[in-house]
């Protein structure tokens, strides 16, 4: 009987990651990322592909909107950062627009505050 409670309480603490979805669309000649769902090791390939300065033309500027971001670890800290250093490199820019409180303390934990303006909405990051 022990085994079957360990097994049901287990089995109620039993956390599924959300799936990221990225999708992207450009709003007067800005690109703007819509994240949805949680930046971890095993989704961060997504946000990597859609932030790759190289499919984004000359001067690329663009904003992730992070408002239905749940979750962000080292690896999603790390695109972030990759980014802003990549579209900087190639004379363009990144924006973060509608962080969630939670969200937001992490990526001020971590600094990328200083680095990569963190708006509070969409309309702020593009008329920033």
């Amino acid at each position: 009987m022990l085994r079957n409670a360990v097994t049901e309480t287990d089995a109620e603490h039993t956390h599924e990651p959300e799936l990221l979805e990225v999708v992207s669309t450009t709003l007067d000649g800005i690109t703007v990322v819509t994240a949805a769902g949680e930046i971890d090791h095993g989704s961060a390939g997504r946000l990597v592909q859609a932030l790759d300065p190289g499919g984004l033309g000359e001067r690329p500027r663009v904003i992730v909107d992070m408002e239905r971001v749940t979750f962000i670890d080292s690896s999603g800290i790390n695109v972030l950062l990759a980014a802003h250093r990549d579209l900087t490199a190639a004379d363009g820019w990144l924006r973060l627009a509608n962080a969630s409180a939670y969200v937001l303390r992490t990526l001020q934990i971590v600094g990328i505050d200083t680095l990569v303006p963190c708006c509070a909405s969409l309309r702020e990051a593009l008329t920033a």
